[in-house]
């Protein structure tokens, strides 16, 4: 018997997980779902850091043996995500050596505070990579202006990206290239190219709350039942018109010299695939974006609904004249999708620096709080 879960992949798109904890992982559940979901992989970031530490004893252990060790919160932090991402990592990994280092990845954001900054994204984006000492982890940076060169500098150094808080085409069309350029950085130094793997993530619900609630301004929208029309969809034609870009990319004779070389396509990724609005549909950005070498990441509750009553097709291409059409007129309604995009990049590296350094605060209380109690 086969699940809809198994059937996205057999579609030819990879089903990852947006979510770690530590007894997911020791309990034999992450196991399980490899084997009977055919899950491949696995992402994380500083939000989900957070609720799984503060939330679940099953760090205390390891926070206490820390602090003994006399480790600062930022130290204690990193020890405890980097345990996770390795034990993680080697459950995956004979995900990894069947689908020939395709597939069963697990990721690790650098820092949320370097997101504006290219040299410190560099450096630390390598310090993790050595550290994890995994082929197959992927260290995340953010697609910011700054975040760009890193990635090609990163990307010709040998380093498996995962390129973060993408919101739209303009700023996927230049992911790939930095991605391509670090690709042909390692063709000018003899390196190989065939250990390197990349995703690029877009990230979807987060599109449509911000843009469903500029067309609810009444203020700005005369052609109020218009704009209402409008509601749900831009996130989906957005991941469309993105996967168009992708095809056209991986056509190119720049890409077919490198392709020859042993290069593999960097992957489109769908994030933040969770519905926020009650209203949707709870598997909405997961049943209209099934397409060939892409890849959903789901939280759980999303991965479970589709296991559940999912009906996978490939529907990646799909209504895509639609799909352009609604870019006209969402202009047309005041929404501007390049400025969504901007918005939602910033919004994105605080939503993402709040909760880092909000778990950073709670572990410097519970390592003062342990130190304490041993003297």
């Amino acid at each position: 018997m086969t699940n809809p879960l198994q059937e996205i992949k057999i579609l030819g798109q990879s089903v990852w997980l947006d979510y770690i904890q530590r007894n997911i992982l020791e309990n034999g559940e992450v196991a399980r779902m490899i084997e009977t979901d055919g899950l491949a992989g696995m992402t994380s970031n500083p939000a989900i850091f957070e609720k799984a530490i503060n939330e679940h004893g099953n760090y205390d252990e390891s926070i206490k043996v820390s602090a003994h060790n006399g480790l600062n919160a930022r130290e204690i932090y990193e020890a405890l995500v980097i345990e996770d991402v390795q034990q993680a990592a080697d459950l995956f990994r004979p995900v990894y050596d069947e689908s020939n280092g395709r597939d069963g990845f697990v990721s690790l954001e650098v820092s949320p505070h370097f997101a504006n900054d290219t040299e410190q994204t560099i450096t630390e984006a390598k310090r993790l990579w050595m550290k994890l000492d995994r082929p197959n982890v992927m260290i995340k940076v953010p697609a910011t202006p700054e975040g760009l060169p890193a990635i090609t500098q990163l990307i010709a150094a040998g380093v498996n990206i995962n390129v973060t808080l993408l919101f739209g085409v303009a700023r996927y069309q230049e992911v790939a290239d930095a991605f391509m350029d670090g690709l042909q950085q390692c063709v000018t130094q003899n390196k190989p190219l065939d250990n390197i793997a990349s995703v690029a993530s877009s990230f979807l619900s987060r599109i449509d709350v911000l843009v469903d609630k500029h067309l609810d301004e009444p203020a700005k929208n005369s052609v109020i039942d218009a704009a209402h029309a409008l509601r749900g969809q831009t996130a989906v034609a957005c991941a469309r018109l993105a996967y168009q870009h992708y095809l056209k990319w991986t056509k190119s004779s720049r890409w077919q010299a490198l392709s020859k070389k042993g290069a593999q396509p960097q992957r489109l990724l769908w994030a933040s695939t969770g519905t926020k609005n009650p209203a949707y549909s709870d598997i909405k950005y997961v049943e209209a974006l099934i397409g060939r070498e892409t890849v959903n990441t789901m939280p759980p509750q999303t991965l479970a609904a589709y296991r559940d009553h999912g009906h996978p097709a490939l529907r990646i291409e799909q209504e895509l004249d639609e799909a352009h059409a609604l870019v006209e007129k969402l202009a047309g309604s005041g929404v501007h999708l390049g400025a969504v995009s901007e918005q939602l990049e910033a919004e994105g590296v605080q939503k993402f620096i709040a909760p880092y350094d909000k778990l950073l605060k709670r572990l410097d209380q519970r390592r003062l709080e342990l130190v304490k109690h041993a003297h």
